[in-house]
């Protein structure tokens, strides 16, 4: 199992791939997917029991991506993993590739639920966490929301279920990012105390730098340990290590020109140096 600093590397490098897919497609949303590099790369380095052999393995951890739009990152982590040749990456985004541009659950194995609506992970989350308690099995289940994603009025309605029934076996990460499609998060729809409101429903919240791949382990570590359900609120950045594309709600799905690829790809490559 890789130790921190191979995955801080390893999630540096997947910013790389996901530039040079959304690039080569002309579309894709980059700045969502960097926020949530780090994220993907400890969830399926670190924490997921998975065998990529054996996507439908019944006894799997399963993992949402409730903030779908977010799917180059998984799909270049889930190729880098073994679920299906990296030289498919750079088909992202075209007419019969299997990576369409939000995770498609019948086009990709692998993919536990078709996300692209928003609000929607949180409650397929607890179904399978509930299905897993009916079993008698002890798969978890792991959900990852953008906070913009929380706008959604399902969510809200997920976590008073979970209040209700109170999975053990449930988590939910929050890529706390601050910056939503058509601005930040506190001017369009204040969150106000995030880990206060998630704490009222039942869960155990645990706050942590959501760059950081060592604070990253010790969140999940902490959050497993803890008998019911579980969020991480990992604390990040939009367009996290691109300079003129951080903080910028027009990076949530702007296209990528020429020379802003050359740019972006010059600093993430000197990041690794």
């Amino acid at each position: 199992m890789p130790g921190p600093e191979e995955m801080q590397r390893t999630a540096q490098e997947m910013r790389i791939t996901v530039l040079r897919m959304n690039h080569k497609a002309g579309s894709g949303h980059t700045g969502g997917s960097f926020s949530a590099a780090e994220i993907l790369t400890v969830l399926y380095d670190h924490v997921l029991n998975i065998r990529p052999e054996q996507p439908q393995w019944e006894k799997r951890d399963r993992f949402v991506l409730s903030k779908g739009h977010a799917a180059p990152m998984l799909y270049a982590t889930m190729a880098r993993k073994g679920f299906f040749d990296p030289a498919v990456l750079m088909t992202l985004r075209q007419a019969g590739s299997p990576l369409q541009g939000h995770p498609c659950r019948v086009k990709l194995p692998g993919v536990e639920m078709s996300t692209g609506p928003l609000g929607l992970g949180l409650s397929a989350g607890l179904g399978m966490a509930l299905a897993a308690r009916l079993k008698g099995d002890t798969w978890h289940t792991y959900v990852l929301c953008g906070d913009g994603e929380l706008d959604e009025g399902q969510n809200w309605e997920a976590l008073m279920s979970i209040d209700k029934w109170k999975p053990r076996n449930l988590t939910l990460i929050v890529d706390n990012n601050h910056v939503q499609l058509d601005g930040t998060v506190d001017d369009i729809m204040p969150l106000g105390d995030l880990a206060e409101k998630l704490g009222a429903f039942g869960l155990k919240t645990v706050s942590c730098d959501g760059h950081d791949t060592a604070e990253l382990v010790d969140a999940f570590a902490r959050a497993e340990a803890h008998d019911g359900a579980a969020a991480i609120l990992a604390d990040t950045v939009k367009g996290k290590g691109v300079s003129f594309m951080e903080g910028q709600s027009a990076w949530h799905g702007k296209p990528i020109n020429d020379q802003e690829f050359e740019a972006a790809l010059a600093e993430l490559q000197g990041a690794l140096r």
